[in-house]
C-alpha cells in the first residue's frame, strides 16, 4: 500500500520488512512478519478515535463510487447531463443490474490523480449535478427501478457559478422529490458525507454508513475556524461533533453501519464491494414488500422523526 496514515507508521514499517524479506526470499522470515503484522493491525485499528476514523473516511486510496460500480454493477451503462446546462463529473448515474436486479446508482466521484480530481471537482458537485441525480432518479421512478445513492463529497461546490446557476435551490429540490420518490431508494455514506452536498442525494427509505465512513453538517476544518478561529483544531472538533458511523447509529440518525475489514476499506476493496451489494439486495428485497403509499409515509415518518425538541 502506497499511502499511510500517521497513526500506520508501525504498519508501515513491519510492511517494509515483509517486502524486504520477500526479495531475499526468506519465507521463514515472511511468516514471522505476517503474525506479526495481524497483531499489530488489531492493536493499532482496535479502538480508533473519531479523527483517525476521519482520516480513514478521506484516505486517498479508499474505493470511490465507479470502484463500487465496476464492482457489482454487471451491463453498466452511464446517463448523462442534466439536459439544461451540462454533465457534471462530479456526479455519476449508472443503469444495469446488481444481483439480477435491474438498478440505478447514482453516486458522486471524487477523482484519482491531480487530472482527474481537477476533472471531477474534487467530488464537490455543482448543481447540474444534483440537477442530473435528479432526472436520473425520476427515470428510476418511473420504471419502477431501485436506487442506490452513494455519498462521498467534502460538499456542494460553494463557488460563485454554481451560486448563480442556482445550487441552494437544486438541493433543496433534491430534498423534496426523493423524499417523494414512487420506488425504494438506498443511500449509502461509503467515504465523506459532507453538508448540503450529501444531504442532496442522502434522502432514502434506508441510510447507511461505511464503518470507517463520516457524515457532518460541515467539515471538522470549517467547524474549528467557525468556534475557535482555528482550524488546526481539527481533530477536537471532529470529537464534539459526533460525525462517525458509531455516533450517529446511537443517536438514531442513520439505519445502519456496513461491515469493513479492521484496517479500512482501501485494504480490501473486494469484500467491501461485496458487502454492500448484500445489504442493498437485502434492504430493497424487504422495501419492495410495501405498497407505494407506505413507502411514502414510512419514508416521511422517518424523515419527520429526526431530532428533538421541547415546548
Amino acid at each position: 500500500m502506497s499511502n499511510y496514515l500517521d497513526f500506520e507508521k508501525s504498519i508501515k514499517q513491519i510492511d517494509d520488512d515483509i517486502a524486504s524479506a520477500r526479495i531475499k526470499g526468506d519465507e521463514h522470515a515472511v511468516e514471522i512478519l505476517n503474525k506479526n503484522l495481524e497483531k499489530e493491525i488489531s492493536k493499532v485499528y482496535k479502538n480508533l478515535n473519531e479523527y483517525q476514523r476521519l482520516q480513514l473516511a478521506r484516505h486517498p486510496d479508499r474505493p470511490y463510487s465507479i470502484d463500487y460500480i465496476r464492482f457489482m454493477l454487471v451491463d453498466a451503462y452511464e446517463i448523462h447531463g442534466d439536459r439544461a446546462y451540462r454533465d457534471d463529473p462530479a456526479i455519476v448515474c449508472y443503469i444495469g443490474y446488481i444481483g439480477g436486479k435491474k438498478v440505478v446508482v447514482i453516486g458522486e466521484q471524487k477523482g484519482r490523480g491531480t487530472k482527474n480530481k481537477l476533472r471531477r471537482n474534487f467530488g464537490m458537485p455543482h448543481p447540474e449535478g444534483y440537477r442530473k441525480a435528479l432526472r436520473v432518479a425520476k427515470m428510476a421512478e418511473k420504471f419502477n427501478l431501485p436506487i442506490l445513492f452513494l455519498i462521498d463529497t467534502p460538499g456542494a461546490y460553494p463557488g460563485v457559478g454554481a451560486e448563480e446557476r442556482g445550487q441552494s435551490e437544486a438541493i433543496a429540490r433534491n430534498l423534496y422529490e426523493f423524499a417523494n420518490l414512487k420506488t425504494p431508494t438506498i443511500a449509502v455514506v461509503i467515504g465523506e458525507g459532507g453538508s448540503g452536498g450529501a444531504l442532496a442525494i442522502g434522502v432514502a427509505d434506508k441510510l447507511a454508513m461505511m464503518r470507517n465512513s463520516v457524515f457532518s453538517v460541515i467539515s471538522p476544518e470549517g467547524c474549528a475556524a467557525i468556534l475557535w478561529n482555528d482550524p488546526s483544531k481539527q481533530e477536537h472538533a471532529t470529537k464534539a461533533m459526533r460525525i462517525t458511523a458509531d455516533d450517529l447509529k446511537n443517536l438514531k440518525l442513520i439505519d445502519d453501519v456496513i461491515d469493513e475489514p479492521i484496517n479500512g476499506a482501501h485494504r480490501d476493496k473486494d469484500t467491501v464491494a461485496k458487502a454492500l451489494a448484500d445489504y442493498f439486495i437485502t434492504q430493497i428485497s424487504e422495501l419492495e414488500k410495501l405498497s407505494v403509499d407506505e413507502l411514502i409515509q414510512r419514508r416521511m415518518d422517518k424523515i419527520l422523526s429526526v431530532g428533538a425538541y421541547e415546548e
